[in-house]
């Protein structure tokens, strides 16, 4: 075993495998991969072996296309065949809301250029008569894809990497890593098999190395625990049964090839060949978490007990689905621990709070994901970024907040959400409320239905008492879609609160602390009592965050960002903090979120409310243009609250943000809501406040702004000062435009809008993708915003954009459509 490697991969499953070829293909060949017991012993082993490129995340459905791209390719570099049986992947539909979904999907696959057709019920049946099928609406098919023998594949990729150069170790489990300062010291034991188990030997052993990636599968927690990190990648446990050979099948599949995997998503399972028979897979409701601190030594490639009786419904819908299956016993069984998180993505990325560890962690999808995984990871590591924004899957976006009570009960709710339909306006239930700003019950009382922001309970739209939620979801426009209405136009004609205290706060101070801001991002520093926006990038000129900074003294400065980033935002600070110190001098990070609460007032009667409620020499003038100019910060007093009060609003209208004592908040509330029921004033969810800032073509990070783009094809360059140097800047230049963004008004269907996950088209070409998307009170019609080949980005080129399967018409607009002048946001009084 070598002693030194410029990377470590610890877990020989399908994705560590994968992540060790990518490295070294990527020129990296000095790696070397750690298995505790056999390559595959995971849950590789007893993985289904599908591989769905179905997904409504843009990362992860990359991430699967590669994959299935990829593995096709394997024989022929390493002579070993993975096993790809391209049968094919049909996704049935029972009803109309189903099939919008797959349609909406289609979107998501169109832009990547995954190919799939649309079945109806008489095609199913002709091409797959076991199937059946009056109960159906229709099915979506992808034809590329399929399923593969996880070990196959992981044994290919492991050849392909040996081939490389990496060196594989198997029988090592790593007991502990040391940061140097300058590299990871990786310590363990060599396992030795004694009476059936895997145990520790009295041989040690210890690599130095740059890099180290953890890809640890079912033994996530205990790779936390290592490193000192908290994780919320907890197995789920997952079920499926092998039947004995189906005679029916048998005899249909002398003269016809073999059937797709098929998924009745209504029924909650999926089912493929296998030898005759059929593998039934189910995704039932009480499916426990397990390993919820570590996996015991004794469990090796091992299984739980079946539980037929847990997944009777599903099975039973089975027999439905394939009447011939009833007669048919069963043949093998499985019941084996599967990784998963609260949302369902895995863990890629820069572990938190460490450098040069990286996470490969809580794959659901595993199998499908190795091959994806370790092609964009390899480009982070190798590159500094990956061809994709890789944000959405990043570690950060759980905070230290998640618990372990907390991960085991949400990745139970994913596990039984696998097949629930994926409404772009779901709220999933479990473990809600934690995380509640003060005015919580205030504002459910007042009718909020809320939806979850990195934990914190933020309200989507109002609504009167026995609305029904979840009743409401829908991939069109849903029941909640008229509150959302009344609460943008409330905004544009009047006055409206929005409670924005999810928002990520920092102050950064210290006599490095302007030297440092400088350096770190892309605009000029505001003077004192000013505030600008302005992005940090990427090393490689992408953004990477976008902040509003007031200034509050010459060396102390406030951040604001987006509320889901919290900790992905606090971990890029401190460590390109302390990267800098030496040559900026002390500068001092405070994560002060929880400390500040933030009402949001905005529209063109919110200064008359403020004026009375504001305790001034001169309340009259308090909040006029010369005293209070656009863009600046000044700190007031409401009544006996003090509040750092911020000239700036989201939604485009006359407005303040009101960063408060978050002790002071429910005080605060009780008076704005006092003072403002005579006029009016009505509570605001998210969803409309996302409609109104697209009318004014605010970019959102984690949609329009991410680190697949740099600002400069944002279409931002007034917050970007060429004139100075700073992070990332040069990589930005080198990269030109090569899209750009815009905003466009859509003429679409009556009962639905863009969602943000469509294809854009010109003359049946696809020359773009929305970002973003809703409805525009101020225009009447649909909105969106998206990216676009640069000749194109000018006003009033006509597009086409794909909805609900069809295609309707979009014209590009100029930026902030409305108020361009910004005359209402800057207006006086």
């Amino acid at each position: 075993m070598k002693s030194h490697a410029r990377a470590v991969v610890v877990g020989g499953g399908a994705v560590g495998a994968g992540i060790a070829y990518h490295l070294a293909r990527a020129g990296w060949s000095d790696v070397v991969l750690l298995e505790r017991d056999e390559l595959t012993s995971g849950s590789t082993w007893h993985a289904a072996g599908l591989l769905p490129l179905f997904n409504m995340s843009y990362a992860t459905s990359h991430i699967h296309d590669y994959s299935v791209k990829f593995y096709k390719t394997l024989e022929a570099e390493t002579g070993l065949n993975a096993g790809f049986s391209v049968v094919g992947n049909l996704r049935m539909a029972q009803t109309d809301a189903r099939m919008d979904e797959y349609r909406l999907y289609a979107t998501t696959a169109e832009t990547i250029g995954v190919p799939f057709e649309f079945l109806k019920p008489a095609e199913i049946k002709a091409r797959w008569p076991l199937v059946r099928t009056e109960d159906l609406k229709g099915a979506l098919f992808h034809p590329t894809d399929g399923y593969i023998n996880p070990a196959d594949v992981t044994q290919a990729m492991a050849k392909g990497a040996r081939q490389r150069g990496v060196e594989i170790v198997r029988r090592a489990q790593v007991d502990g890593y040391d940061w140097t300062g300058a590299e990871w010291i990786v310590r363990g034991r060599v396992m030795i098999e004694r009476g059936g188990n895997l145990v520790p030997s009295e041989e040690h052993f210890e690599i130095r190395a740059e890099h180290v990636v953890t890809a640890t599968g079912n033994h996530a927690q205990r790779t936390a625990g290592l490193l000192g990190i908290k994780s919320p990648a907890i197995p789920v446990e997952h079920q499926y049964i092998v039947t004995e050979p189906d005679p029916a099948l048998v005899e249909w599949r002398k003269s016809n090839g073999e059937h797709p995997v098929l998924r009745d998503a209504d029924a909650r399972w999926y089912v493929r060949e296998e030898r005759g028979g059929w593998i039934l897979g189910p995704y039932e409701d009480g499916a426990p978490a397990r390993f919820e601190y570590a996996v015991p030594d004794s469990f090796r490639a091992d299984l739980f007990p079946l539980d037929l009786e847990r997944i009777e419904e599903e099975y039973m819908s089975f027999i439905h689905r394939i009447p011939t299956s009833e007669q048919v016993g069963l043949k093998d069984d499985f019941n084996g621990p599967i990784c998963y998180t609260p949302d369902g993505n895995p863990l890629v990325g820069p572990a938190p709070g460490l450098r040069n560890m990286w996470l490969a962690e809580g794959f659901s999808f595993g199998i499908t994901a190795a091959g994806g995984t370790g092609y964009y990871l390899a480009q982070m590591m190798v590159e500094g970024e990956a061809e994709i924004d890789m944000a959405s899957l990043d570690p950060k976006r759980f905070g230290p907040w998640v618990t372990t009570e907390y991960a085991a009960r949400k990745n139970e709710e994913c596990y039984s959400h696998v097949f629930v339909p994926h409404h772009p306006d779901e709220e999933r239930e479990a473990c809600r409320p934690l995380r509640t700003a003060p005015c919580y019950d205030r504002v459910k009382a007042r009718g909020a239905r809320f939806g979850v922001v990195n934990g914190w309970e933020r309200p989507n739209y109002f609504a009167p008492e026995g609305f029904d939620d979840h009743a409401s979801r829908s991939f069109r426009r849903g029941g909640w879609w008229q509150h959302a209405v009344e609460e943008a136009r409330a905004i544009r004609e009047g006055v409206g609160l929005i409670d924005a205290s999810a928002f990520t706060k920092h102050r950064i101070s210290g006599p490095g602390a302007t030297a440092f801001l400088d350096w770190f991002t892309t605009n000029k520093l505001p003077k004192v009592g000013r505030i600008n926006l302005t992005y940090a990038l990427t090393a490689q000129g992408t953004t990477r965050t976008e902040y509003t900074i007031q200034r509050i003294s010459e060396t102390e400065f406030y951040l604001v960002s987006a509320g889901a980033w919290t900790d992905y935002d606090a971990d890029f600070l401190r460590k390109a903090a302390e990267d800098k110190a030496p040559e900026f001098g002390y500068i001092e990070i405070q994560n002060v979120t929880t400390q500040f609460g933030v009402f949001a007032l905005a529209g063109p009667r919110s200064r008359d409310l403020l004026k009375s409620l504001i305790r001034d020499a001169e309340p009259e003038t308090a909040l006029s243009n010369k005293r209070f100019p656009w863009l600046s910060a000044r700190r007031i007093e409401l009544l006996m609250c003090p509040v750092n009060a911020l000239r700036v609003a989201y939604t485009g209208e006359l407005g303040w943000e009101l960063h408060h004592p978050i002790e002071m908040q429910n005080y605060l509330f009780d008076k704005l809501m006092e003072a403002g029921d005579p006029m009016g004033l009505k509570l605001v969810g998210a969803r409309a406040q996302n409609w109104l800032r697209q009318e004014k073509s605010y970019r959102a990070f984690g949609t329009e702004l991410g680190r697949d783009a740099t600002p400069l094809e944002a279409d931002l360059p007034r917050f970007v000062d060429l004139s100075k140097d700073f992070h990332g800047k040069a990589a930005m230049e080198a990269k030109g435009i090569r899209s750009k963004c815009v905003t466009l008004l859509v003429d679409g269907p009556a009962d639905a809008d863009p969602w943000g996950r469509e294809a854009l088209y010109l003359d049946g070409t696809r020359v773009g993708r929305l970002t973003s998307g809703g409805y525009s009170v101020a225009f009447g019609q649909s909105i969106g915003m998206g990216y676009v080949r640069p000749d194109l980005a000018t006003v009033g080129t006509a597009l086409k954009v794909r909805m609900l399967g069809e295609l309707w018409d979009a014209r590009i607009v100029e930026d902030s459509p409305y108020d361009p002048a910004n005359a209402r946001i800057r207006a006086d009084g």
